[in-house]
């Protein structure tokens, strides 16, 4: 079965790799994810990772679709992949001395079957001084990511705890992906 993963991400690609996946092509997903009005950080995850798989769906029937979304949140209040250094600085800040929960959405559309999963990772940062904040803004890494951080690059330094999947974090849940791909033939257990 022809296997897409409805994704741009680089770190997406290098996770799918991990266990032995690999895509025959990626399609990313043209869609607004902006929140609706009174959704919830999990809710936003979930409907995200499906819209995508749905968008490439149209373009790629037949096809084994693989989408996933990932959504930073202090509480209710979701964080952004922020636009500007300014606004990284804010979810930083936001970020500093607080836990955090990633939830990342996953969707796998096959022809007749649809399976979701919605995975979540609390995050603990430390209390993060301006100067860690002004170098790790000067890195570049928090561009396109969702809370203006990589924790697979120099924001590492910043967790002192996380509880649930370090791969959701990253981008993409391994396990739970692992067991929708297996249930339906595209990968073997390890």
């Amino acid at each position: 079965m022809h296997f897409i993963l409805a994704s741009a991400s680089p770190r997406r690609l290098e996770l799918l790799a991990q266990i032995g996946v690999a895509p025959c092509e990626t399609v990313p997903a043209d869609i607004p994810e902006t929140p609706r009005k009174g959704e919830l950080p999990r809710q936003l995850a979930a409907r995200l990772s499906r819209e995508k798989a749905l968008w490439v769906a149209r373009s790629r029937p037949g096809a084994a679709i693989l989408a996933a979304d990932t959504v930073v949140a202090c509480g209710r209040r979701i964080l952004p992949k922020p636009a500007d250094v300014a606004e990284a600085r804010r979810c930083l800040e936001r970020l500093s001395g607080r836990s955090h929960m990633v939830y990342g959405g996953i969707c796998l559309l096959v022809p007749g079957a649809s399976r979701s999963r919605l995975v979540v990772t609390r995050v603990a940062f430390k209390r993060l001084s301006a100067d860690e904040i002004d170098s790790y803004l000067a890195s570049g890494e928090w561009q396109g990511k969702a809370g203006a951080y990589a924790i697979q690059g120099k924001a590492a330094a910043f967790v002192r705890r996380l509880n649930g999947s370090y791969s959701n974090v990253v981008g993409l849940g391994l396990y739970e992906t692992a067991g929708l791909l297996a249930g339906h033939g595209l990968a073997r257990s390890p």
